[in-house]
């Protein structure tokens, strides 16, 4: 397999000048520079990493970075992690422009720390940012911000199986509107928090109900469900609320003009398996173009499966022989059983693994390279054309 390595450079600084106070602008704190974050913040230390659940910890620091309408983002650096304040006219708060992205960072049993295409992450954000009238960072930008925020929060990474970080960058229009315009100042931020499974139950197989009347994203190529639009998400709460109430693990939602074909999950995508074929929705402007879904079909390309992007029938889950969704909170996951309407169907048969085969492909294929600036890249564990390691 080819070797992706990818080395990026760590500046010993990067400074945020804040701008003058004025009536457009969100407030922010005195920046920090890498240096300053060898020392502990006031939030306190995790005492147990047993019992982590997919909530919001507090963390010790974010990444602030801003710019103008017409111009380009520079001058980014850490802050202290805190509440941000926001003028209510900002266009986030009245109009929804703002995109989020996800990824993670995870610690090896020789202490490393390895992020998943984050180079990825950077160049989806730049897609959405075009589709939302918003300017982005460039890839450079993006990954230089992740990587720092995860450097300046290492001690809230959770050891070797015991969960991962997981880094939420946001890009936030934030300067005052009152009429429908794009905002006149924007943020982009980066976050993180340690966190356990999304499910609970860890990595066993998820029951899924199939959603025949809330729809996840408009039709055709126009709308917005294939960026991470942060109003792509509120939407679909009710139809989550409501299958989490009736036991399921999740909601498998159907596109909006046949209500027949599969489109996602809430936050992942989904694969079904039929002999040494593995099918999976077509991006058509609906679907999120997601990391680990591309990912999971160069894997399955490379060990011999034909992999098929069409038009997949809610009816073809119950002749599959194996369904699984991918994405970066639920890495590799079997479904154990799809409800639609009234029928139910079990498809979790031990004898057939597809799904734990790429996830084993996903994680334990090896390489290695050096990187600058003192610090060791030693890509293990993940495919090594995905992930950066940063040696702590």
């Amino acid at each position: 397999m080819q070797n992706w390595c990818c080395v990026l450079q760590v500046p010993d600084r990067l400074s945020f000048t804040p701008s003058p106070s004025s009536p457009t602008s969100c407030s922010w704190r005195r920046p920090v520079t890498l240096a300053d974050t060898h020392g502990e913040t006031s939030q306190p230390a995790i005492t147990s990493w047993e019992n982590l659940g997919f909530d919001p910890v507090p963390t010790d620091y974010m990444y602030i970075m801003k710019c103008s309408e017409g111009d380009s983002f520079k001058d980014g650096g850490l802050q202290r992690f805190g509440n941000i304040e926001l003028i209510p006219s900002a266009c986030v708060l009245n109009y929804g422009q703002g995109i989020i992205e996800g990824l993670k960072a995870y610690k090896k049993q020789d202490g490393s720390i390895l992020l998943f295409r984050p180079e990825e992450n950077g160049l989806r954000i730049k897609v959405g940012a075009d589709r939302m009238c918003m300017p982005a960072p460039t890839v450079e930008q993006f990954v230089d911000a992740v990587k720092l925020t995860v450097l300046a929060n290492k001690r809230r990474v959770p050891p070797p199986d015991r969960g991962f970080l997981h880094v939420r960058p946001l890009l936030l229009g934030t300067g005052p509107v009152l009429s429908l315009t794009p905002a006149p100042e924007f943020t982009f931020l980066v976050y993180v928090t340690p966190v356990g499974n999304y499910f609970k139950g860890g990595l066993k197989p998820i029951n899924l109900v199939v959603e025949s009347k809330i729809k996840r994203a408009t039709p055709g190529p126009g709308g917005v469900g294939c960026v991470k639009a942060i109003g792509n998400y509120a939407g679909i709460l009710k139809a989550q609320v409501a299958a989490k109430e009736n036991g399921f693990s999740d909601v498998l939602y159907l596109d909006s003009v046949h209500n027949r074909y599969l489109e996602e999950l809430s936050t992942a995508n989904v694969f079904i398996v039929k002999g040494k074929t593995i099918s999976t929705p077509v991006l058509g402007g609906t679907i999120l173009a997601g990391i680990s879904r591309k990912s999971i079909i160069d894997i399955a390309h490379s060990q011999g499966f034909q992999v098929e992007e069409r038009l997949v029938s809610v009816e073809e889950l119950f002749d599959a022989d194996e369904v699984f969704c991918t994405g970066n909170a639920v890495s590799v996951l079997p479904i154990g059983s799809i409800t639609f309407l009234d029928k139910r169907g079990s498809l979790w048969r031990k004898w057939v693994c597809v799904s734990a085969t790429l996830l084993s492909t996903y994680r334990y294929t090896k390489g290695s390279c050096r990187g600058q600036n003192g610090l060791d890249c030693n890509l293990e564990v993940e495919d090594a054309r995905y992930i950066i390691s940063l040696f702590l």
